[in-house]
């Protein structure tokens, strides 16, 4: 409140930026095209003040992590994104792997007797991967070890095996429920703009049918996350029009529990012409999300993607959450040139990450539930000696 006060004072902030400003002390809604000005006008520092006063009146210092660990089925998929690094074109299948059922239980049961309370399964578009294959897969699961909430699948893979199924959206999402799925993650939006999507990713499912299927999902009463894919070759008024599409379905279902902008990296695909946007950029990008989404809890920067160092930096611009443990069990952005080429963090790691930079850890289960608040935790290997001895000279 007193950065943002002092900002509100300063006598040579522009007026459309002072409004703004007004507008979030007064907790109202910015408009579409005060989103917009934002990323084009707006400095750093002045979006780090607007963006970690509602951080803060949101959760205070807490900062939210959780343990978890990926489920990857293949990397092979009949979608062509040009942005892509982690697929492979059925033609490719050389260069791919597509894990048999009991495989992928032999990874869940891999995990046993670690405190892990998430999988998240996500991986490319395959036929053989339908609707009666993940309802045994998630049944599987639950069967196996009841307690692991089991977060799975974007809207990309259920459009296409619901249409495999011929079944529609309700349908589907009831079947995936009743299996034993529990949440949705955010993943297959990428750009929702037709102008934009047309050319990264024309041949997977629309922005209407993504949001259709979350949509489908939240009348259940179910979660879900949603993602932005930005840093390539979207205008800024796209990135405003995509969050603009997720408030307006939040205000109708207040479904989605956490908004994830994810970083284009460009080695490794189709787009690798296309430069990567800044640390300042990914900043400034956080900030206006936390701004923008005021109907989303939480705003997740996922340091596999972005590195430990810039998450957390992303701490003071509006994030809240930095994602899981993960125990190398993704490949999607290390084969996109992250910085995180074997991403694994112990939870001492993670707990010592948020304390670095003056917050407060705190363990959540997928569903926002506190398991463990970390911020007195001392850790063994942590504790100092009160006095070290000397060596004896005889």
């Amino acid at each position: 409140m007193q950065a943002l006060t002092l900002l509100l004072n300063n006598p040579t902030l522009a007026a459309p930026l002072k409004a703004i400003a007004q507008k979030v002390q007064n907790h109202q809604r910015i408009t579409f095209d005060e989103g917009v000005y934002l990323y084009e006008h707006a400095e750093l520092g002045y979006l780090g003040v607007l963006a970690n006063f509602i951080r803060e009146e949101k959760h205070g210092d807490k900062t939210y992590f959780n343990r978890n660990f990926h489920l990857e089925p293949t990397n092979l998929c009949v979608y062509d994104c040009k942005f892509c690094s982690y697929s492979r074109l059925i033609k490719q299948k050389e260069e791919g792997w597509a894990l048999t059922m009991d495989e992928m239980l032999d990874v869940v049961k891999k995990y046993d007797n670690e405190p892990v309370t998430e999988v998240h399964i996500v991986g490319g578009v395959l036929p053989q991967y339908d609707v009666e294959f993940y309802s045994t897969l998630f049944s599987a699961i639950k069967k196996h070890r009841p307690a692991l909430h089991v977060k799975a699948l974007t809207p990309v893979e259920y459009h296409y095996i619901f249409k495999k199924a011929k079944i529609d959206y309700a349908t589907g999402m009831k079947l995936m429920k009743e299996a034993g799925l529990e949440s949705i993650p955010g993943g297959g939006a990428e750009i929702f703009h037709p102008e934009i999507r047309e050319q990264i990713a024309k041949d997977k499912c629309t922005a209407d049918q993504w949001l259709a299927i979350h949509e489908e999902w939240h009348k259940l009463g179910m979660r879900s996350n949603a993602t932005m894919l930005y840093g390539h070759i979207e205008k800024y008024e796209h990135r405003v029009d995509h969050m603009e599409r997720l408030r307006n379905l939040q205000d109708q279902t207040k479904g989605f529990q956490t908004f994830i902008p994810l970083k284009f990296r460009n080695q490794h695909n189709q787009m690798s012409h296309v430069p990567e946007v800044s640390v300042i950029e990914d900043l400034r990008n956080y900030a206006i999300a936390r701004i923008y989404l005021d109907n989303f809890d939480h705003i997740k920067a996922y340091w596999a993607m972005i590195s430990r160092e810039t998450a957390q930096l992303s701490l003071n611009f509006g994030v809240d959450d930095i994602d899981g443990t993960l125990d190398d069990t993704t490949k999607i952005y290390s084969m996109a040139g992250a910085e995180e080429q074997n991403p694994a963090m112990s939870t001492q790691e993670l707990v010592n990450l948020i304390k670095q930079v003056g917050r407060k850890p705190i363990e959540r289960d997928t569903l926002y539930n506190v398991v463990t608040d970390f911020t007195d935790v001392v850790f063994e290997s942590d504790v100092k000696p009160s006095y070290y001895k000397l060596p004896v000279i005889n």
